[in-house]
């Protein structure tokens, strides 16, 4: 914003005529008998050209209704992608063990460890296996409260393939085809035909 350029203009202009097209499209809440979390949570590796910084994003769900998201630019350029990723997964987490203490002082009952879905093999092993740490010595120290919460067995970490990571849809862009399977995905509809 203290520099904006022409491709900038651009940029702003296509985000405003996606939102005037999308106004009558609509949020579907569900009701379900599950009250348990699970999330997705990616990173884009060094894609902003300006200062090589990763996107990263979570997206969390209670039941089948997603309740929770995010997508911004991570505070420290990366030097891995396994890094990245293993920083937005600290993230969604984050995100998640707040949300189960808001339900807990409603009242409301975990009924199982919260499943976090990440597209990243490198992020998904270091969650769990500390032989690893002495290759990520240089990643900060409050990331590393994943492990303690995987080997507590209060969080799951699980690999899923990018075909099915619902938080591409914030952190990259993607095929029209691709963004509109996420869309569909996640309970946000154009109205029906007439």
């Amino acid at each position: 914003m203290h520099a904006p350029t022409d491709s900038h203009w651009v940029a702003v202009k296509c985000i405003l005529r996606y939102l005037k097209g999308t106004t009558s499209h609509d949020f579907h809440i569900t009701r379900g008998t599950s009250f348990a979390f699970h999330g997705f949570t990616d990173a884009d590796w060094a894609e902003s050209i300006d200062d090589r910084r990763s996107m990263g994003g979570y997206l969390v769900f209670f039941g089948q209704t997603p309740i929770s998201w995010k997508s911004g630019k991570q505070r420290t350029t990366i030097p891995s992608s396994t890094e990245a990723e293993y920083k937005a997964l600290a993230n969604g987490i984050a995100e998640v063990i707040w949300l189960q203490y808001l339900l807990t002082d409603l009242q409301v009952p975990s009924v199982s460890a919260p499943t976090i879905w990440c597209n990243n093999l490198g992020a998904t092993y270091l969650s769990a296996n500390p032989i690893f740490h002495a290759h990520t010595k240089h990643v900060e120290v409050d990331y590393h409260f994943i492990r303690d919460w995987v080997t507590k067995k209060k969080i799951q970490i699980r690999f899923i393939p990018s075909r099915d990571q619902f938080a591409d849809v914030f952190t990259k862009p993607l095929f029209a085809a691709s963004f509109t399977v996420f869309r569909f995905k996640l309970r946000v509809d154009p109205p029906p035909s007439t």
